[in-house]
Formats: C-alpha cells, structure tokens, sequence
C-alpha cells in the first residue's frame, strides 16, 4: 500500500485529509511543523507528500530544501496545498499546486494519478 506524509499546522486539515486518503486505500503519516517532517521523512519511506506552505517555525519551503538535499528523499512527489495566494510559485517542482480550500475530488485524481 502507498504511504502519504501530510505535512500541516491546521489539525482539522490534517484530519480531513488523512480521512480522504486512507477511506480511498492509502497509508498515511501527518506532522504539524518542518522539524516533525524531517523526522518522519528521514526513518520511514514514503511515496507522496502534502505540504502546506505556512506554518508555524519553519515554512514548508525550507522543509522541501531540505528534503531534496537527501539524494534517497529528493525524488519523492510533492503536492502544494496552501491559502497562500501565488503558491504554485513556491515550489517550483512540486507535482501539483492547490489552493485552500481545494476541491477533494481534485486532489485525489491529482494523488490517484501519481501514484497509481
């Protein structure tokens, strides 16, 4: 089975997503800032990631830096879902950018599509 980190500070977000992913047969991991993520994504493998850009401490950015520092992490596929205006900017290697709030039907093609 496919392993989904969500990486967001808003626990109702985190909530709804990993109700989304595992209802739709996925394994999923959450962390609520970068230094959480980075833990998580260095002792587990996963095949997708969610990051929201803001959050508090360290901004989703400098987790994605990082990440892509690791030659064994730095291919993993990374879907944007922010409120930031411009955040398909961000990123700019991300598979896919979403605005909140998204559209569930949206984003699950978008991790169906990546995945299977």
């Amino acid at each position: 089975m496919k392993k989904i980190l969500i990486i967001d500070d808003d626990p109702s977000i985190q909530e709804y997503l990993i109700d989304l992913f595992e209802d739709n047969g996925y394994f999923t991991a959450s962390a609520i800032n970068v230094e959480e993520a980075l833990e998580l994504v260095n002792s587990e493998p996963f095949d997708l990631i969610t990051l929201d850009l803001e959050m508090p401490g360290e901004w989703g950015p400098r987790f994605y830096s990082k990440m892509v520092q690791n030659t064994t992490l730095k291919n993993i596929p990374v879907v944007v879902i922010s409120g930031m205006s411009g955040n398909e900017y961000a990123i700019s290697k991300a598979v896919a950018s979403l605005t909140k709030p998204f559209d569930r039907k949206e984003l699950l093609k978008i991790v169906q599509d990546i995945l299977n």
